[in-house]
């Protein structure tokens, strides 16, 4: 019933290759397409101005902070993802973190636990209120 999407860029190139046997400790700064395969610990940033696309492979894991404006997720995150454009998370995406984003698509099977904030919330000043626990915000009333 349901077809499986191919796990793609919207970008035509991957440009940059992080193979299976791979590991990065430390921030990688890139610019056109990304595709993790290996393990990054650190920060993956875009270059700004530059455009980008991060896809993470379903046997490739981040330990850090993502901020690329196109994010493709298919293996294991820890850390929070800003997307200036998209996020997409495919069926074997394991995230723990929090995801900012303007446009989320989430397929079946994919694992999130974090928060879901969009941009305009952020923008309107209504981040800080939803980034405390319930707990607290009861706590107070």
């Amino acid at each position: 019933m349901f077809k499986t999407k191919p796990i793609r860029p919207d970008v035509g190139a991957i440009d940059t290759l992080i193979g299976p046997q791979v590991t990065i400790r430390g921030d990688v700064v890139f610019s056109g397409g990304l595709y993790v395969e290996g393990h990054i610990q650190g920060k993956v940033i875009a270059e700004a101005g530059e455009r980008a696309v991060l896809t993470l492979a379903e046997q490739g894991s981040i330990e850090g902070e993502v901020q690329v404006p196109v994010v493709v997720i298919n293996g294991r995150m820890v850390g929070d993802v800003h997307a200036l454009e998209r996020i997409e998370l495919a069926t074997k995406a394991r995230v723990q973190g929090n995801l900012h984003y303007k446009v989320v698509e989430m397929s079946a099977g994919a694992q999130l636990t974090g928060r879901l904030v969009h941009a305009d919330a952020v923008s309107a000043g209504a981040h800080d209120a939803a980034a405390l626990p319930e707990a607290w915000a009861t706590a107070d009333a």
